[in-house]
């Protein structure tokens, strides 16, 4: 397998898991009861949850260096907010904090790519 070959399936693995990870924050927010407490953290989640593949792809499809930093940054972003609303869910909803932490090691991971991805634009371009 060439370099180029290996990058494009790790570009597309990353893809992939922001897609599935969105996916699952959706099944995961479904089986949330629907209350005055939980209304707002699931329509947080899913927002942040669904947007970290979302930004991802828009930094796939950067226009400039600065534009894929700006985009990397925001992957980072959506996904550390995806921890804090993941968290939230936990506690409003005991029941479901087994769910909730396994959907937030992979959201703290994401973040620690996206963390990495961005230190090295950050430390390569000033």
């Amino acid at each position: 397998m060439s370099n180029d070959q290996d990058s494009n399936s790790k570009k597309y693995d990353l893809e992939e898991r922001t897609a599935k990870f969105g996916e699952e924050v959706i099944k995961f927010c479904r089986d949330l009861p629907r209350n005055e407490l939980t209304r707002r953290i699931v329509d947080q989640l899913v927002g942040c949850g669904t947007s970290v593949g979302a930004q991802y792809c828009e930094a796939d499809d950067a226009e400039s260096p600065k534009d894929f930093k700006h985009k990397i940054g925001l992957c980072k972003k959506e996904s550390r907010e995806s921890k804090h609303f993941l968290r939230m869910s936990a506690v409003a909803v005991p029941e479901m904090a087994d769910r909730a932490r396994k959907l937030w090691v992979e959201a703290k991971e994401l973040n620690l790519i996206f963390n990495a991805i961005y230190k090295k634009l950050k430390d390569k371009q000033g």
